[in-house]
């Protein structure tokens, strides 16, 4: 059995846990301060049309390309002379008054794949459209600068099965119903296995590590199945993603690492959470207008808690999909697999306001998609040069210029 085939069953149990060999002990010199900024990642799940989340409503093609899905120009909430946002977005306006939300339009990569499959394999490993790679970006960023030991975990998946960037070799935890806690030790191997075949000793050693990760962990995961272990005054929004976002909370709690100095089960890098149902290929009005609104509630609650947590200037919120989708809607009143999408940055830390490149919906190419603006790895080379302190061109295997969404 092959290390990758045991880390593939364990992610089936429900909630799997896993670390590389290399993290048993952080190496000589390995600074805890790298690590002491948090980044939560959001992933909007089947790809999100962006041109009815950040609406070009000056640009007078929009309404050719959207007759029938087109967001009405009484509901759209402005935010400058070109820009406005989805009605179900409110609830994330006092974040962009505050200049503590920023947006980044026209994201993608070259020559971009529209399998739902293979593109969310590129923006989880950060690779090439013509590349495969194994590792998640972020697996690859704590082989090269491992988490501190002291800390419980690398980072907490809630609410899916796939690890997605912490795949194959970070210490990672995932909860796929914060109900359940199922630890990856329950998958062991006969000893009489481990006697005949001495390539599962390194398996097994993990799996020990693995356990003892777990239980930094479980009080954390009880306390938020029974109802919240760790009382918190912020209100969380109903629903799966609601739920999902109190249980990062609780988990996030338990690790506190405010004096600066975590001890031994304390200290998190990343939570990754997840919200499904983006694939809007027919009825997206409905549908879409939903899923932004328990997207910008859940953010509404999520910034409420991490400043009772006092941890808001040391997170970064950053959501990601496989793609966006076309400019021109569909004969299903929906929208089909397309390329660029904006994403949201929000953080105590973040120099809110509008980047990246605007859709110019004059300019789509032979099959009506638009160009691509932004490269989604200068929004990782951000989490890893300014947010982390790494060497970005090592992890990403070229140089990516960071974009200026932080304050100093």
């Amino acid at each position: 059995m092959k290390r990758r085939d045991f880390l593939a069953t364990a992610a089936a149990t429900g909630a799997s846990l896993w670390l590389p060999k290399s993290f048993a002990q952080a190496p000589p010199g390995a600074s805890p301060r790298t690590y002491r900024n948090l980044l939560i990642l959001v992933e909007l799940k089947g790809g999100n049309d962006g041109l009815n989340t950040v609406i070009p409503y000056a640009d007078p093609a929009y309404r050719t390309l959207r007759k029938n899905i087109g967001i009405k120009r009484e509901q759209m909430i402005q935010l400058d002379d070109r820009t406005a946002l989805h009605p179900s977005l409110q609830t994330l306006m006092p974040l962009w008054q505050d200049k503590q939300l920023a947006i980044v339009q026209g994201v993608s990569y070259p020559q971009p794949n529209l399998s739902h499959f293979r593109s969310i394999e590129i923006w989880d490993t950060a690779s090439r459209s013509d590349e495969y790679l194994r590792e998640g970006w972020l697996t690859r960023a704590f082989e090269k600068a491992p988490v501190p030991a002291t800390f419980a975990a690398d980072g907490v998946v809630i609410g899916s099965a796939e690890m997605g960037p912490l795949a194959n070799g970070a210490r990672a935890i995932a909860l796929v119903n914060p109900t359940q806690f199922v630890s990856a030790s329950r998958l062991a191997t006969p000893v009489s296995l481990h006697e005949r075949n001495p390539e599962l000793e390194h398996i097994l050693d993990v799996e020990n590590d693995i356990v003892k990760a777990a239980d930094k962990l479980r009080p954390a995961v009880n306390g938020a199945a029974r109802g919240g272990q760790f009382q918190l005054k912020t209100a969380f929004a109903p629903g799966a993603f609601g739920a999902s976002i109190k249980t990062a909370m609780q988990v996030l709690a338990a690790c506190d690492t405010r004096d600066g100095q975590p001890k031994a089960g304390q200290g998190i890098a990343v939570i990754r959470l997840t919200l499904n149902g983006f694939d809007t290929h027919q009825n997206q009005p409905g549908q879409q207008a939903a899923l932004l609104k328990q997207l910008a509630d859940g953010f509404a609650s999520m910034r409420s808690a991490l400043i009772e947590l006092g941890r808001w200037d040391s997170t970064l919120v950053m959501t990601y999909a496989e793609f966006g989708r076309r400019p021109r809607e569909n004969e299903s009143n929906g929208t089909d697999h397309g390329t660029v999408a904006p994403h949201f940055v929000m953080g105590g830390r973040v120099r809110g306001g509008l980047y990246g490149a605007a859709p110019e919906l004059a300019r789509l190419d032979g099959n009506g998609n638009l160009p691509v603006g932004v490269d989604f790895r200068q929004l990782y080379a951000t989490v890893l040069g300014p947010w982390w302190g790494l060497d970005t061109g090592s992890i990403l295997h070229q140089r990516f210029e960071p974009l200026p969404l932080l304050r100093v």
